[in-house]
């Protein structure tokens, strides 16, 4: 009677008592190489195919705010909005919204449920978005009119601004940094979270800047810039980047995606090295004050 050898299956081997196997061949390690390699990448493609799928491939699907100037606009008068018709076009792609306040939730309700791929203007480095590569830099600006005897100050700590009133929207770096200088007991506070449809902290900032009610005003670049020029006043904007102490007052801004998108993020990228020049202009007829990675103003 012929004697069978029976076949243990695998998952009753203990490895731990496995005799070692003796070294084969370069021919056997490199097949066994092989196979683990192959191993891995079939366990990789079905996930690389999922993040593809995530983003709509038929339109360019932006998360905005309806009334958030000079970003976005549900009129699509923003720079956000030039923008993402400029991605737009270049992709091949209409653009089409979904629109929310970007207040708290606005991720979580926008990009989070996928309603929408991109949000086009989100800080460098913040954690609820996979961020592309920066499109530009800016900072936070003091503001004064041309003919007041600010002229000249470069930063928060200048003695001229003791008793000066400022206004200030609450909650932001320079509202740290004028407390920190003794200024804030002189301040006009504008509120942070406010319904943008009713009311603008920065373009009453502008204004009563303009009517002499405030002496000078801080605000974000984009948004100083911005409302200083559509005034019938010369205003001097100062980029506030030579700060002696505090929290920092430039920030890198990218477009905001969802993590685990490789691809999209790529093309982003690319759109962004490739249309550099359009995006600056786009930008700077809106008045952002655009800064260098040597914090000077960049002047196209």
């Amino acid at each position: 009677m012929q004697h069978v050898k029976k076949r243990i299956p695998a998952s009753m081997i203990d490895i731990s008592r496995t005799p070692k196997m003796p070294f084969r061949s370069p021919r056997s390690l490199w097949g066994a190489l092989s196979v683990f390699l192959g191993l891995i990448l079939a366990l990789q493609t079905p996930a690389q195919a999922q993040t593809s799928d995530l983003v709509d491939r038929t339109s360019l699907r932006v998360c905005a705010d309806p009334a958030n100037m000079p970003f976005s606009s549900k009129e699509q008068t923003g720079y956000e909005n030039k923008l993402a018709d400029l991605l737009g076009e270049k992709l091949g792609l209409p653009v089409t919204y979904t629109w929310f306040p970007q207040a708290t939730g606005f991720v979580r309700r926008t990009l989070r449920l996928r309603k929408c791929d991109v949000i086009m203007g989100f800080a460098q480095g913040h954690e609820l978005v996979q961020n592309s590569n920066h499109y530009f830099r800016s900072a936070y600006v003091l503001l004064h009119r041309f003919d007041s005897d600010l002229k000249g100050i470069q930063n928060l700590d200048d003695p001229r601004l003791e008793g000066k009133k400022i206004g200030v929207i609450a909650g932001t770096p320079p509202a740290t940094v004028m407390a920190m200088n003794g200024l804030m007991k002189d301040a006009k506070p504008f509120q942070l979270v406010v319904d943008r449809r009713f009311v603008s902290p920065a373009e009453d900032i502008v204004s009563e800047i303009v009517e002499g009610s405030l002496d000078a005003g801080v605000l974000w670049g984009p948004i100083g810039g911005y409302y200083a020029k559509q005034s019938d006043a010369a205003i001097t904007l100062v980029p506030l980047t030579q700060e002696t102490k505090g929290p920092r007052m430039s920030y890198r801004i990218t477009m905001g995606l969802r993590p685990l998108e490789p691809d999209w993020k790529h093309q982003l990228n690319d759109f962004i090295k490739e249309n550099q020049a359009d995006i600056d202009k786009i930008l700077i007829d809106f008045g952002v004050p655009l800064l260098d990675e040597n914090d000077q103003l960049i002047k196209r």
